[in-house]
């Protein structure tokens, strides 16, 4: 039976920022908000929580991970970054948009694209999220909350901890953050390459 914590959207409660993290560091799956919808995320490099929300999404070997970074001061040590996608990152972040980088040796190969070895990358702009992340003081590895068959993300966080209660350890109330996810820009080539619209202006990515 997973826990359901109501953390303030605008001012998280450390308190309970503290009992989430402590859940993810001994290996649970976290359902919780971002600024574009809700996310699986569980520890980086924790294989049993990756391989249940491999199940709870029925993902195959191909789907691009991402790490939620709390900012860019990270970015080096998981990517692989050009200067130009650089400045590209940094003008579009804190924000929704996942960026597709080839991976450096830090990241698992559990969570690379077996042909490409990419990984996702993305800074959100979501208070809960960033409580989180400085709390945990590392990436979490996260999914976006989209069920096998949906076309949408959960959205409710009282429909999620029904639906998902014997999968995950925690559901975080944030309120409601959307129903799009993030569009997704692949900077892993020369050329940045749109693979998913979604929420975020894409029309820097393409000029």
């Amino acid at each position: 039976m997973s826990q359901f914590f109501a953390i303030h959207p605008d001012n998280p409660q450390p308190r309970l920022v503290r009992q989430a993290v402590e859940i993810l560091q001994r290996g649970g799956i976290v359902a919780y908000p971002t600024d574009s919808a809700y996310a699986l995320g569980c520890r980086l490099g924790d294989k049993r929580s990756l391989e249940g929300i491999r199940r709870i999404r029925k993902l195959d070997d191909g789907h691009n991970f991402t790490l939620m970074c709390p900012d860019l001061s990270v970015l080096g040590t998981y990517a692989r970054v050009s200067n130009r996608s650089y400045r590209l990152i940094r003008n579009a972040t804190p924000g929704p948009y996942t960026f597709i980088l080839e991976a450096t040796g830090e990241v698992p190969r559990r969570l690379l694209h077996p042909r490409r070895k990419t990984v996702g990358v993305r800074v959100p702009d979501n208070r809960i999220a960033q409580a989180l992340l400085a709390e945990l003081a590392e990436p979490i590895m996260s999914v976006t909350l989209i069920l096998p068959g949906d076309e949408y993300p959960l959205t409710d966080p009282y429909d999620i901890r029904d639906t998902l209660e014997h999968e995950v350890e925690l559901v975080i109330d944030g309120g409601f953050c959307g129903l799009e996810p993030t569009s997704v820009i692949d900077l892993s080539e020369d050329e940045p390459r749109v693979m998913r619209e979604g929420l975020g202006d894409i029309a820097r990515f393409s000029q």
